[in-house]
């Protein structure tokens, strides 16, 4: 089938950059932006292609953080390109409740191929804000539908982020992203950070203090009972409050204590997901299985806006009882597995796992990055669990395929994990 052909909309913007804001730029609203400053001196991206973007004076840009740690593959992927274009005109969209498109079930199988054994299915929703809310309203309504709706409580950590939806900030725990919104949801409260800089500053790999700050736990069962929480929400790794690694044994016992008091435990892997921590999530990193665990940002390598939620066999099997034409979960997006969304996913892990993933070189390929990074923290004068967990997180081509100084100087570098270039497996790639 041939897409429709429609005339081709002019959107280049003739800006000028001074110190009064252009009038074009006005009525955009940015997120999480000083509006004011930014128009008055405007960064424009015009373009992107494998690492790097280019902006509207033609200067090359080094992606290093992958966009917002989502464009895990690079940009401009061709077949992830020709995959959205062909999903377009052959299904543009299709409506999500009590229908589906084929698509949508072929990448809920790659993904649970890909997710810790026994997490057997999932719910899709439009971004890690969207999923993390989703999963706070499976695990309260799990407990309702085992007869246990006193489970309503949800716990956080401090210092935790977990996108902005109302849900999202109420179990976050950065205070910028909720003082101005009033009391969030009630019910909610919080267990301890990990950053301990005094104990762990130049810790290599998972900092050896800290397992028993999961103990905190405890302090918030014994205060609210074990009867009244639903569920217990971690980032494995902490990454907007600045990529803190957990201590040894702090997840294992946050595990510990939510199978003895009933409590579901929900990894936030809206970041740590496909590939970050050298498996394709952290829970297989850290070899700790949560109930539920939160996608979004690499599923699609950013193309297209897609989040989900991967749940346990066990938890999902609790709503379908009743009747069989009873909807079981009254919950979902005008946008849930949209078509294109759909088929970016597919097509960004169908490409070898090579070119779609080689964060960790072949011969540090372990269950967790800590042997590389030892071996290369050796090297530095000096070195923090934080710092060395950045650096795995990071890939970049081996010193005689990096740009001169002088190319380098003419281009402004921002910076994308392994935001690996079509050319990117004839480079040599190593740890920072």
């Amino acid at each position: 089938m041939t897409a429709p052909t429609d005339t081709k909309l002019d959107t280049k913007l003739d800006i000028k950059t001074d110190t009064k804001p252009d009038a074009k730029l006005d009525a955009y609203w940015m997120p999480f932006t000083s509006n004011r400053q930014f128009k008055k001196a405007p960064r424009l991206l015009t373009r992107s292609s494998g690492m790097h973007y280019f902006d509207d004076k033609g200067r090359e840009i080094l992606d290093a953080v992958s966009g917002m740690w989502c464009v895990n593959a690079g940009h401009a992927r061709p077949k992830i390109v020709q995959a959205i274009q062909d999903q377009a005109a052959e299904l543009d969209y299709a409506p999500p409740f009590q229908m589906a498109h084929p698509k949508a079930f072929e990448l809920a199988d790659a993904l649970v191929k890909l997710a810790p054994a026994g997490m057997g299915k999932v719910f899709f929703t439009n971004s890690g804000s969207e999923a993390v809310d989703t999963a706070l309203k499976i695990a309260i309504t799990y407990h309702r539908a085992r007869g246990e709706g006193s489970r309503t409580r949800l716990i956080g950590r401090e210092r935790g982020y977990h996108g902005v939806n109302f849900g999202g900030i109420s179990v976050g725990g950065i205070v910028s992203n909720r003082k101005m919104f009033g009391t969030l949801l009630a019910g909610v409260d919080h267990i301890r950070h990990t950053h301990d800089i005094t104990r762990n500053a130049f810790s290599v790999g998972q900092p050896a203090h800290g397992a028993e700050l999961a103990d905190d736990l405890e302090r918030l069962v014994a205060l609210h009972d074990a009867s009244t929480i639903a569920a217990v929400i971690v980032e494995p790794v902490a990454g907007s409050t600045g990529v803190l690694i957990p201590p040894q044994g702090y997840l294992q016992r946050l595990r510990e204590i939510c199978d003895k008091h009933g409590i579901l435990l929900i990894f936030d892997e809206v970041i740590t997901g496909f590939g970050r921590t050298g498996a394709p999530f952290a829970a297989q990193t850290f070899g700790v299985t949560p109930d539920l665990m939160t996608l979004a940002k690499g599923v699609t390598n950013g193309c297209v806006p897609m989040g989900a939620v991967l749940a346990r066999q066990s938890v999902h099997d609790v709503f379908m009882n009743g009747p069989e034409h009873l909807i079981e979960f009254f919950h979902g997006y005008t946008y849930s597995a949209h078509p294109l969304a759909c088929a970016a996913g597919l097509a960004r892990w169908r490409l070898t796992p090579t070119k779609a993933c080689s964060h960790v070189p072949a011969s540090c390929k372990t269950t967790s990055p800590r042997p590389c990074i030892r071996s290369r923290a050796s090297r530095m004068s000096s070195t923090s669990a934080t710092s060395a967990w950045w650096r795995a997180w990071s890939c970049r081509p081996s010193r005689a395929s990096r740009p001169s100084a002088r190319s380098a100087s003419s281009s402004t570098s921002m910076s994308a994990a392994c935001s690996c270039a079509p050319r990117a497996t004839s480079w040599r790639w190593r740890l920072r």
